[in-house]
């Protein structure tokens, strides 16, 4: 599978799914031990601005959400979870809850 392809997955769920502007900022294959065997496949960070519009009425500073994005071997997404949350002026990440 290519580094493309998987990207372009990414980013196609991004774009259906979650909807805000987003950027992939990391991709790698990643293998992860499952029970007794071992799952290969790759692993992407995305940064997404969290509620846009909302930020915007209301004139407070962005905010910046880190997703974790897991795929199988044939790039098909197999889970992704918000890893932090910070303003964009913030330089310390705050652990999303």
């Amino acid at each position: 599978m290519s580094l493309m392809k998987v990207m372009d997955e990414v980013n196609q769920f991004f774009t259906e799914n979650i909807a805000p502007p987003h950027k992939i900022i990391s991709v790698r294959k990643h293998k992860e031990e499952d029970r007794e065997e071992k799952q290969e496949g790759w692993k992407a960070m995305v940064e997404v601005i969290e509620e846009k519009e909302y930020m915007k009425k209301y004139a407070n500073d962005q905010m910046i959400g880190l997703y974790e994005v897991f795929l199988d071997k044939d790039a098909e997404i197999t889970g992704f979870s918000r890893i932090s949350l910070r303003y964009r002026s913030d330089l310390e990440e705050q652990q999303s809850s």
